[in-house]
């Protein structure tokens, strides 16, 4: 049960820093109610279907990452975090890829890094504590890159 609490807290401690910070007056990036003063990322639909799927996926293995290490079972954590990592990158196309800015990727590939450097340490170190750690920081990335970036589909005018 204390590993749960634990899991949990660390989850929340993150998205609460990341949203603090994207809504913080003095933050770089930083919106009023109403306004959405993020880049805007300009994709066709099927480019933004794939994009959120990605994301979708990441969510998904957080979950199994996660669960995996309230059960304490490194093994399945590495696992889970090893198929978001660079490998999962991959599989946008090239097109996209260069479609996107270089902000945008440079701050995805980092991500894909660490859920790699989680899957080693996990693999190597056995310590949930410390996943867990690495985990925080990652979403606390995540949390960034989604208040300075939107995706939008000009066409059929599509905000998120």
């Amino acid at each position: 049960m204390k590993i749960h609490r634990l899991i949990a807290t660390v989850i929340l401690s993150s998205l609460n820093l990341g949203l603090a910070h994207a809504q913080d007056p003095g933050a770089h990036h930083a919106f009023t109610p109403g306004e959405d003063h993020r880049a805007a990322l300009d994709l066709t639909a099927s480019e933004r279907a794939m994009i959120l799927d990605e994301m979708h996926l990441f969510l998904s293995g957080l979950g199994e990452l996660t669960g995996a290490l309230g059960r304490e079972d490194m093994p399945a954590a590495a696992k889970a975090a090893r198929a978001m990592g660079l490998v999962m990158s991959h599989e946008v196309p090239l097109a996209l890829r260069q479609k996107l800015p270089q902000d945008f990727r440079q701050r995805g590939a980092s991500v894909h890094r660490d859920f790699d450097q989680i899957a080693l340490d996990a693999d190597s170190l056995g310590d949930v504590s410390h996943s867990l750690n690495q985990i925080s920081t990652t979403l606390q990335k995540c949390a960034a890159c989604h208040a300075l970036y939107q995706m939008r589909t000009p066409a059929l005018n599509v905000k998120p």
